[in-house]
């Protein structure tokens, strides 16, 4: 049973979320203010449903404190205001999805199970620690990476933090070396096809990786996409 926690300062909308999430058989935890969630955050769910616009500690800073702990956490943001500014700001700090209100309480059902099944495939729910079930990567530049314990190296064998979504980016792109993907083709990949939003969270998701990862032979193809060299 994957437990979720579910932050939300509305009333009736905390209620009728968590009385869908509830229906899927996952174990919901709701939470009015972002105060009483961040004294859960060493709890450790599998996912967490935010909202931005919260009393005390709003989403933002609740999300910064959850991917300190764990930065594989995956986090679903929503929020009323600005769309686009939210859905970019909630990316660089490390969301998996971003859903503007109003939407059907089912989507958010849909969204949650398809990440849920992206990020926990094949490992058993309530462990929170994500990862996936092939072996180690060979290097690619000066990073090495391990996709069973979804962590990357630099030259020196420092463990570099990336975001459950950049690992995902990264382990895709070096999947596809050499091939020039189109930003719909990744946005895709990474976020699944039930995504919503506009490709150019692409672009903000692999602008992070290059700054994180710099030696990274990470190639823009104008007008097109990306391709990761072959180097």
């Amino acid at each position: 049973m994957y437990r979720i926690f579910l932050v939300e300062d509305e009333e009736h909308l905390r209620g009728l979320l968590a009385a869908y999430l509830e229906k899927e058989g996952w174990q919901v935890r709701s939470f009015p203010d972002g105060i009483s969630a961040r004294d859960a955050i060493a709890e450790r769910p599998d996912l967490w449903v935010l909202d931005i616009m919260l009393p005390g500690v709003d989403g933002f800073q609740l999300i910064r404190e959850i991917k300190a702990d764990l930065p594989a956490m995956p986090v679903i943001f929503v929020s009323a205001r600005d769309a686009d500014i939210d859905r970019v700001i909630g990316l660089e700090l490390g969301s998996d999805d971003y859903m503007p209100k109003p939407f059907l309480p089912r989507e958010l059902v849909i969204r949650t199970r398809k990440l849920l099944e992206r990020v926990y495939a094949g490992q058993a729910a309530g462990s929170a620690a994500p990862v996936e079930q092939p072996a180690k990567l060979p290097t690619i530049a000066s990073y090495a990476i391990d996709e069973l314990a979804r962590s990357v190296k630099d030259g020196q064998g420092r463990p570099l933090e990336l975001t459950a979504k950049e690992f995902e980016l990264l382990l895709y792109f070096y999947r596809h070396l050499g091939q020039v993907l189109e930003r719909e083709q990744v946005l895709s990949a990474v976020w699944g096809g039930d995504y919503f939003g506009t490709d150019r969270v692409v672009d903000d998701l692999v602008r992070r990786l290059r700054r994180k990862l710099p030696e990274l032979p990470l190639e823009t193809v104008y007008g097109y996409g990306y391709r990761m060299a072959k180097a």
